[in-house]
């Protein structure tokens, strides 16, 4: 399950900068607003399935409220599914292998 987490992370997470620094540009620069019509819907389901996926699993693995927030604010920063994952799902993933 937390594998599964961990892969939604980095989708939504590779959305968000792709929307932010791929297709933005193109809206606002070269005046092609497809890319982020394509790309928003795409990055606010995975965002939404994300923050979901990470309430269900707090629950799961009893994750403090601090740790959930953590979780719910990185969805919101550029890179912060990445750090998220690489700071509180590695114990987390070593421990349900065990």
């Amino acid at each position: 399950m937390i594998q599964a987490f961990r892969i939604l992370g980095w989708l939504e997470g590779a959305s968000f900068l792709i929307l932010l620094f791929v297709a933005m540009p193109i809206k606002y620069m070269a005046g092609n607003p497809a890319v982020v019509k394509t790309m928003g819907p795409i990055h606010g389901f995975l965002f939404v399935g994300y923050v979901l996926f990470a309430n269900f699993l707090a629950g799961e693995l009893n994750w403090s409220g601090k740790t959930r927030i953590k979780a719910f604010f990185a969805a919101v920063l550029p890179f912060g599914t990445f750090w998220f994952e690489k700071k509180y799902l590695k114990n987390e993933a070593v421990a349900e292998k065990a």
